[in-house]
C-alpha cells in the first residue's frame, strides 16, 4: 500500500479488538518512531498494553473502547511543538495504516498515566494517538471542496489540486477542516489554520497530506 492509498483508506477508529499488536509490526513502528525522532527532535513513544489512559468515564463518553496501545506525542516545549506533532504524528498514522493497523487522534478523552512513558525536563505531552486492530474500519465524513480550502482554479497546476485533495482526506478536530492553502505566483505554497486548541495540530497534519499528494519535488513552502 502506497502512502496515498493509505491516506484514502484510513479513517478514525475508536473501538479496538483485544488483539495484541504482533512483534514484527511493533518493530516496524518503533523503527519509524526512531527515525522520526532523529529528524524532528521529538520524543515520541509507543505505549503498549496500557489500559488506564482510556479507562475513564470521559473516554467512554468519547466512545473509545478497548484502547490499550497509543503513541505518546512528546516533544520539547515551544511554539512549534503542536504543528510538529501533527506533521510527524500523521506520518506515523499513515505508516500504521500501511501495516494494517487503525488509529485515532485524541486531544481529549484520556488521562495521563505518568509511568507509561517518559517526559523529560523541558518536554511536554501534546496529545496521544490510539493504535491497534479496529473492530471496524471507520467511515468517511462529509468534506469541503478544494475550492473552499484553497485558491485552486482550473488553471492551477495538477500537483496543487492533488495536494489540496489529499489534505481534504486528513483528520481534523471535529472534522471542521479549518485550513487554507494558497499557491503563490512564484510557485511557493503557504498553509494556515484558524485559531483553536487543535489548530496547529491540524495544520501539521494537513501539511503532511499535502506533501504526499503534491510531491515535495514540485513546490516549496512559503
Amino acid at each position: 500500500m502506497t502512502q496515498m492509498e493509505a491516506i484514502r483508506d484510513r479513517h478514525s477508529v475508536r473501538r479496538y479488538k483485544d488483539t495484541p499488536i504482533t512483534d514484527d509490526l511493533i518493530m516496524a513502528l518503533n523503527q519509524e518512531i526512531e527515525q522520526i525522532n532523529k529528524e524532528s527532535g521529538l520524543h515520541i513513544q509507543l505505549v503498549l498494553n496500557e489500559p488506564k489512559a482510556f479507562d475513564t468515564k470521559f473516554a467512554h463518553y468519547g466512545r473509545f473502547e478497548g484502547v490499550t496501545n497509543y503513541f505518546a506525542m512528546v516533544g520539547p516545549k515551544g511554539a512549534d511543538l503542536k504543528e510538529s506533532c501533527g506533521y510527524y504524528g500523521e506520518r506515523l498514522v499513515i505508516k500504521a495504516q500501511q501495516l494494517g493497523l487503525h488509529t485515532c487522534w485524541v486531544g481529549l478523552h484520556y488521562k495521563t498515566v505518568p509511568d507509561a512513558f517518559t517526559v523529560n525536563k523541558g518536554e511536554k505531552l501534546a496529545l496521544v494517538i490510539t493504535v491497534g486492530y479496529g473492530k471496524t474500519r471507520g467511515g468517511r465524513r462529509k468534506s469541503k471542496t478544494a475550492e473552499q480550502v484553497s485558491n485552486v482554479t482550473e488553471a492551477s497546476p495538477h500537483w496543487f489540486r492533488q495536494g489540496v485533495e489529499a489534505a481534504l482526506l486528513a483528520p481534523t478536530a471535529v472534522n471542521q477542516q479549518q485550513f487554507m492553502f494558497t499557491l503563490h505566483e512564484d510557485g511557493t505554497v503557504s498553509a494556515r489554520s484558524k485559531i483553536g486548541p487543535m489548530a496547529n495540530i491540524d495544520l501539521g497534519i494537513v501539511k503532511y497530506h499535502f506533501e504526499v499528494g503534491a510531491g515535495t519535488e514540485n513546490f516549496a513552502w512559503k
